[in-house]
């Protein structure tokens, strides 16, 4: 039995799977990067042993060194409140960034819990920083993702003051469904590795109201739902109601009518 450490951390260069045949190479990476310049990139990436679900990635105040890819599973970030409890920022599914908020204050302002066992790729920072100071199509995939972190954050503003309950739990379920689609998922059918009460968090609503308006779509025939198996039945419909605006963000993001 191996006795390596759970938090050992493995260069990427001595694992047999590179950047270059990873299925989410085109959403990690930037488009247009050339054969030589992946090498470099791929010297400084690093594999994580799988996190275990409830372990963390990080906690809030933790100093920043770098940024992770999620290549498997979920997590979740979240801050802690004054009550004890915690409030939920966000979900990171496979082929997503975190902990590009911390890289202002070098400290990071959200824990990173795994909501299953995840397995991701961290990125040293100021290597990658040094790298992409000689290879511009990096500094440009960096200042893309914070901008998209920047429109997600705004958007999710609007979703909370703007949506009914059941508005705002229909754009949550098209926004995971578009993500699990970009990354050639089924956008009709998959698994919540979020609790109920998590996504009543993120919200902004109570458990009871969450599972509510999952009991109504499903009378409705909108969807089915088993245990945390989601199968959508009219994505169209679920489009409408979630106040999605086709064709007007790029096909990263959907945009929310203001009501």
């Amino acid at each position: 039995m191996s006795t390596e450490n759970e938090n050992t951390v493995v260069p990427l260069s001595k694992r047999k799977i590179a950047c270059k045949d990873c299925s989410l190479f085109q959403i990690c990476l930037p488009v247009g990067i050339t054969g030589e310049e992946l090498e470099r990139l791929e010297q400084i990436i690093q594999r994580r042993r799988p996190v275990k679900r409830g372990d963390h990635l990080y906690h809030g105040g933790d100093p920043f060194r770098s940024i992770y890819a999620v290549r498997s599973g979920s997590i979740k970030s979240y801050v802690p409140t004054e009550s004890g409890n915690e409030q939920v920022t966000g979900f990171h599914l496979p082929g997503e960034l975190l902990g590009l908020d911390a890289i202002s204050n070098r400290i990071h302002p959200c824990s990173a819990k795994a909501l299953e066992t995840t397995s991701v790729c961290e990125i040293p920072y100021e290597q990658f920083e040094l790298l992409s100071n000689e290879m511009p199509v990096l500094h440009r995939q960096l200042i893309t993702l914070m901008s998209k972190e920047i429109f997600e954050e705004e958007t999710h503003t609007v979703l909370l003051g703007k949506k009914s309950a059941e508005e705002r739990l229909a754009a949550y379920l098209f926004s995971i469904s578009s993500r699990y689609h970009r990354r050639g998922f089924s956008a009709s059918e998959f698994y919540l590795s979020m609790s109920r009460n998590d996504i009543g968090n993120y919200l902004g609503l109570a458990v009871e109201t969450v599972s509510r308006m999952f009991t109504r779509f499903q009378d409705d025939g909108l969807l089915s739902v088993e245990r945390k198996h989601i199968i959508i039945h009219d994505l169209g419909r679920l489009k409408a109601l979630a106040g999605a605006v086709p064709g007007k963000c790029g096909e990263q993001f959907f945009c929310l009518r203001n009501s």
